[in-house]
């Protein structure tokens, strides 16, 4: 099978806000058509059909069980345009990046879409399981006697609902409950936490004022940019907050250094270089590979730790050392956890015991990561946060000029990491 070059065109989002606030009420397939609204229009694709669309969604209802191609239906795409779902927890939109790429790269298709979307202001709310049963019960009975026996053994517990919550079922713990614990293991400081947190606000504020969203992030409810930046905090502003998770004296996780529950979507354009050069459209960057890996966090491990092993592996695929790279956007679940990977990266332990390596990978250049934020400043709608780091690095190495490269980081829930590399 022949193997072809992919290109990102470009990518479109709305503005990321805190959940239960501006998009409260919202249904994700609202949040998710507008972005994909967004980039048809900017790419003047009404009336088309395009090859696949890949979207996804971790906080999904069960009534979306056809979300990819329902969006698709409400836009202007041609409705011959076909859509599946998926979801790889935080790294769902770069694995749908990563699969419309492939396609391309087949020779099945010219041209995709690939985006993610999640909301905690629209929540799933099942019934509980013993209400479920009386009511399956209550639809089979077949006299009248029958179904006043099944509402008689109602009972107040039967009405408790069943809330979603993002923790780990096998653990029982969340994501920040988990980074307390890594942070501990890997003697990551609560000041270091903070220090990176700040430069987060701080890039992306600048990359507001510098204008480098303008074609990114489009207007929705009345909203033109993310609303989670805060370009005017301090150091001593995030000291002064309190432990988020474990809220003894031990605890160094705060609300500061965490990324926030966010609701909001993002999508990206992909294809063929022949496609692009006779639709006229840009070839941001080339998405080059991708890489993923599993941790078993339940024995021990780090939940968020896998990126370090799935970008090892793909730097050791494609012959490339960690310093081999312009630019890295490194997804900021935690302040807590990009500093552990950092720190594994570094560890000789580490490397030869886990990477199976001789050397340790080493450092990057901090000046490189996240120039223009991360996502503990623009926000974290979990499938969503791929594409965003797709368009936005590859306007970066659009901007930066021909023969650069950018690598792409994300942790997971269930202890998994997705990376990817980007070539201008």
């Amino acid at each position: 099978m022949s193997s072809r070059e992919v290109y990102v065109v470009g990518g479109a989002r709305i503005p990321f806000v805190k959940s239960m606030m501006d998009y409260l009420g919202v249904k994700s397939q609202d949040l998710m058509t507008a972005s994909l609204l967004h980039l048809i229009r900017h790419f003047k694709l009404e009336g088309q059909r395009i090859g696949d669309v890949a979207l996804g969604a971790v906080m999904n209802s069960s009534s979306n069980w056809n979300l990819a191609r329902e969006c698709v239906m409400g836009t202007p795409l041609h409705p011959h345009t076909s859509a599946f779902n998926l979801q790889r927890a935080c790294g769902t939109s770069l694995e749908a990046t990563g699969l419309i790429a492939l396609k391309i790269a087949a020779g099945q298709i010219e041209s995709g879409i690939a985006g993610g979307v999640d909301t905690n202001s629209d929540l799933p709310i099942e019934v509980a399981e013993s209400l479920a049963a009386k009511l399956i019960a209550l639809n089979q009975a077949r006299s009248l006697s029958e179904r006043l026996a099944i509402l008689a053994s109602l009972r107040p517990g039967d009405l408790k609902p069943r809330l979603p919550a993002v923790v780990e079922p096998r653990t029982k713990l969340s994501m920040g409950q988990h980074t307390e614990k890594m942070v501990k293991e890997w003697k990551i400081s609560r000041a270091d936490q903070d220090v990176l947190a700040l430069a987060s606000h701080q890039r992306a504020a600048r990359a507001y004022d510098e204008g480098f969203f303008n074609d990114l992030v489009f207007e929705f409810r009345g909203l033109k940019r993310d609303r989670l930046v805060r370009g005017d905090t301090t150091l001593e502003k995030l000291a002064k907050l309190k432990p988020a998770f474990d809220r003894s004296e031990a605890g160094t996780l705060t609300a500061g250094n965490s990324s926030p529950l966010t609701d909001g979507s993002a999508a990206v354009l992909l294809a063929s270089a022949e496609e692009a050069k006779l639709r006229g459209w840009p070839k941001l960057a080339k998405f080059v590979d991708m890489e993923v890996a599993a941790v078993d966090f339940v024995e021990g491990e780090g939940l968020l730790i896998a990126p370090a092993i799935a970008v090892s592996r793909l730097l050791q695929r494609r012959g490339l050392k960690l310093q081999d790279f312009d630019f890295y956007e490194i997804h900021e679940a935690f302040a807590g956890q990009v500093l552990c990977t950092l720190r594994a990266w570094e560890s000789p332990d580490y490397n030869q015991r886990v990477l199976g390596r001789s050397t340790p990978l080493g450092s990057i250049e901090r000046a490189k990561m996240n120039i223009n934020g991360g996502s503990l400043a623009l926000g974290h709608p979990f499938a969503a946060t791929g594409a965003r780091l797709v368009a936005s690095l590859a306007k970066t190495l659009s901007q930066a000029g021909s023969g650069k490269r950018g690598l792409i980081s994300v942790c997971t829930a269930g202890g998994m990491g997705v990376a990817a590399i980007l070539e201008s």
